[in-house]
């Protein structure tokens, strides 16, 4: 079960988790309500998990398209299909969006740390991605296995480092007071743009799925987990001592001034975690959209390179206006999820 949990908690967990820019963007940015919206949009998250699988055990769903065609069932025929393609569009769309925010995460951790342009660091990444597409090499399943509890530890101990600065009981005294509610909304885009990716990677775990019990557990901890690795991230940007605005990759800024040795062995993690998600991602979608082997390498010399050039967008500017607008468009596909029987 806890591999599951591993797999679901690495598909939550991509660069703009680990770098604090999600975490500053949906939660930090609301001062202290910032924490119940956490709360919110990971209890909503354990539920569309949750829901998600049984939804697929029941239905034996094997593949994404499956999922839609049994989710969105319509009596007219014409109105489900054009639903359907529409969906599947707005998902590719939004898993490409993502491998270029990998893409421009790698980029951006270069520059902040080392001052070396940002686009050396993309063109890096999208050459190894590319040499991966073309190897097909399945052992990133496993990196990520290994990656992920490593990455959970090392926050988990970054934070804990981190509480005897910290006056947990007067958080007012460090963030900024907020009578704004939109923080309700924002959790609940931040669950929505999430579970995008999130329910085609559950659905490659429906072979390991054994009863609802299971499934329970597996949601349970998974929320769990989520909860404490934000809570941390969260506290961690309170020690931000500039303009947070400025930097594309805050808790990397953060974990450089405690320690040496945890600036070195952070930056390889994110940049573990940032490869194979972008591989994960890139590889999902050339299956989706490639016909044959040519096509495959084609469009994946065109992804990587593409990858590139809207890299230059940059990291922070990428999750700040895109993240939000998939978020949105999701919205419908958990509520229709979490209150379907």
């Amino acid at each position: 079960m806890i591999k599951l949990v591993f797999v679901i908690i690495g598909t939550l967990i991509g660069a703009g988790f680990a770098s604090g820019q999600e975490m500053y963007l949906f939660f930090f940015s609301y001062g202290i309500r910032g924490l119940i919206g956490i709360f919110i949009s990971s209890i909503l998250m354990g539920i569309v998990i949750y829901k998600s699988l049984i939804f697929i055990h029941k239905y034996n769903v094997k593949t994404y398209k499956d999922f839609l065609e049994i989710f969105l069932k319509n009596p007219e025929e014409r109105n489900y299909l054009n639903i359907k393609n529409i969906i599947n569009i707005t998902i590719n769309i939004f898993i490409l969006v993502t491998f270029f925010i990998m893409i421009a995460g790698f980029g951006a951790y270069f520059e902040q740390q080392f001052g070396i342009s940002s686009i050396f660091g993309s063109i890096l990444l999208s050459f190894l991605c590319f040499v991966v597409f073309l190897t097909n090499v399945k052992g990133v399943i496993k990196a990520s296995s290994i990656l992920v509890p490593v990455l959970i530890i090392f926050i988990t101990i970054i934070g804990i480092i981190n509480l005897k600065n910290i006056d947990i009981l007067n958080l007012n005294h460090y963030l900024k007071e907020t009578n704004d509610y939109k923080f309700i909304l924002s959790s609940i885009v931040y669950c929505s743009y999430n579970s995008i990716l999130l329910i085609p990677v559950l659905i490659t775990l429906r072979n390991y799925v054994k009863s609802k019990k299971q499934v329970a557990l597996i949601s349970l901890t998974t929320t769990g987990i989520v909860i404490l690795l934000s809570i941390i991230i969260f506290s961690l940007l309170i020690k931000v001592d500039v303009d947070i605005t400025k930097l594309e990759m805050p808790i990397v800024y953060v974990v450089s001034k405690m320690l040496k040795i945890f600036n070195i062995l952070y930056g390889f993690i994110i940049l573990g975690s940032i490869f194979t998600t972008a591989i994960s991602l890139g590889t999902s979608l050339l299956q989706n959209i490639s016909k044959n082997k040519k096509s495959y390498t084609q469009v994946a010399l065109i992804m990587c390179i593409t990858s590139c050039v809207i890299s230059r967008i940059g990291f922070s500017n990428l999750i700040n206006y895109l993240y939000p607008i998939f978020g949105y468009l999701g919205i419908i596909q958990i509520l229709a999820l979490v209150l379907k029987d």
